[in-house]
């Protein structure tokens, strides 16, 4: 603490707050100061890159950091070969997502050399596991800051210290003083758990008219193959005043759509001082005027209720669209995933769903090739996937994850077995979805326009309620507005229309 009082008496914050987040919007003026010197070496805005690797949350995150860069004077980039400041935020689900973080490493260590100035942080799941760091100690020693998923928002505060350093190693836009050697310092700081959650900073939002909005942290689940519970924490879950203010604000900015994310939506609100439910929390939700539309993810099956049933079919406002993870149709696996429900369970569940909502689109997560999968047990998956009816699936071939249960299981699957049975599933898949999308051809629906179409400039891509796209004649003043389309076309996991006035 004295440390602290030092620096910030040294940099003209003797009153600085320890409330937050006022004490971050302290260290946002003061990186500011730094990031303004810099504009004046370079003769220009510095610039910074924000990728994102891994799920929503992870890029509701990215938004935030986005926003407290371009609040200290930053702007935008694509190009991490123009930046000046380059920030990876990253996932660790699968083994092949930190090798792909190694590899992008490399590229920007060859930058650095050119450009000393650059600043390089990490952040996200990746920074989570203390192997990981290691290596980056020891290999990318060219790293300026690393942090992890507990103390985002600590971001400003921490780009303050790196300056700090920067600045009195002599690691500036200008050619370094004679006689001098360059000093770098990594700044490290990472929480092993934390029961903070701080909103209210900078945003800078990725769509004008919808956003993701975080309603809880971690995980208490546990599944054997995942890490997510080690690295994001267990659940934590914001006050739904909290939520309902975040959510007012964003509306009167013209936002339409929200999407609530947290690991497991069905377990919000139990840790809270007065307990509510996250089907209470979506009634209080659909009353904020200018919302029109509620999406969440994602839901676990194990704690699926019927009052969120309920509340779904009631609601004029959540979407038609449900991701209803399977993982696995094999009671045995599920079992060894420790994903708490059995085969029969999951179906009862869909067909409770179903029944309550007919007009609702499932989508499911599948895992193929879990130690000791048989093709006995991919055939019960398919067993599900043709009773379940999804209207869409992710399927992917098991990842060995260092860290969880089931990395160290007996009978690892090698995947040149796993392949066969993989791709006969993701037929399967493929199949029942197109049957699934080719009932809603003809139909008219609404569609919230999301983009100019990649392919052709004449067209719009829209968003159905079924989360489902569709592209029709439109131009840039549609994006943002809900329309209701004709359905002319189906091409399998996409649609083709027109407007109907």
């Amino acid at each position: 603490m004295a440390e602290n009082a030092d620096f910030d008496k040294k940099n003209g914050l003797e009153n600085i707050p320890e409330q937050e987040p006022q004490r971050q919007y302290c260290y946002i003026k003061l990186a500011a100061e730094y990031v303004k010197r810099l504009e004046e070496a370079l003769g220009r805005k510095p610039l910074c890159a924000v990728t994102t690797f891994g799920c929503q949350m992870n890029a509701r995150d990215s938004e935030k950091l986005a926003g407290i860069l371009l609040q200290i004077g930053y702007q935008m980039t694509d190009s991490e070969e123009e930046a000046d400041f380059v920030i990876y935020n990253t996932c660790t689900v699968r083994d092949n997502a930190n090798q792909r973080v190694y590899g992008r490493l490399g590229v920007l260590n060859s930058l650095k050399k050119k450009k000393p100035h650059l600043k390089i942080a990490l952040c996200g799941c990746m920074m989570q596991e203390e192997s990981v760091v290691e290596k980056i100690k020891k290999s990318y020693r060219f790293v300026d800051l690393i942090f992890g998923t507990h103390n985002i928002y600590k971001f400003a505060e921490l780009l303050v210290t790196v300056f700090e350093n920067a600045e009195s190693g002599y690691e500036t836009a200008d050619a370094k003083p004679a006689g001098h050697a360059r000093k770098h310092n990594m700044i490290i700081d990472i929480w092993q758990e934390t029961n903070r959650i701080i909103e209210d900073l900078p945003v800078n939002r990725k769509y004008p008219y919808k956003s993701g909005i975080n309603i809880m942290f971690g995980c208490n689940n546990f599944c054997s193959y995942c890490i997510v519970p080690y690295v994001r924490g267990r659940e934590r879950s914001r006050e739904p005043k909290e939520i309902i203010r975040e959510i007012e604000r964003l509306a009167a900015d013209g936002v339409v759509e929200v999407m609530l994310l947290g690991q497991n939506v069905n377990s919000y609100g139990r840790n809270l001082e007065h307990p509510i439910t996250f089907a209470q929390l979506l009634t209080e939700i659909e009353k904020i005027e200018g919302i029109k539309r509620i999406r969440f993810m994602t839901s676990h099956p194990k704690d699926l209720s019927d009052e969120l049933i309920r509340v779904m079919k009631e609601s004029k406002k959540i979407c038609r669209h449900l991701h209803l993870p399977l993982q696995s149709g094999s009671d045995r696996i599920l079992q060894a995933m420790n994903r708490r429900y059995t085969k029969a369970q999951y179906l009862q569940l869909v067909s409770k769903i179903k029944a309550a909502i007919p007009d609702i689109a499932i989508t499911t997560d599948i895992i193929v090739g879990f130690p000791g999968e048989t093709p006995e047990d991919v055939e019960e998956t398919i067993d599900v996937i043709r009773k379940a009816g999804y209207d869409n699936a992710f399927t992917f071939i098991y990842s060995k994850r260092t860290g969880t249960p089931a990395a160290a299981m007996e009978d690892q699957v090698p995947e040149e077995i796993v392949r066969p049975s993989f791709d006969k599933l993701l037929k399967v898949v493929q199949d029942t979805a197109k049957e699934r999308a080719l009932l809603l051809k003809g139909q008219v629906m609404e569609a919230l326009v999301e983009e100019i179409n990649e392919q052709d400039a004449t067209l719009v891509t829209g968003r159905l309620s079924n989360n489902m796209l569709v592209h029709f004649p439109g131009d840039r003043s549609d994006i943002g507005k809900l329309m209701q389309v004709s359905l002319d076309e189906c091409h399998g996991f996409y649609y083709t229309g027109h407007v109907r006035e």
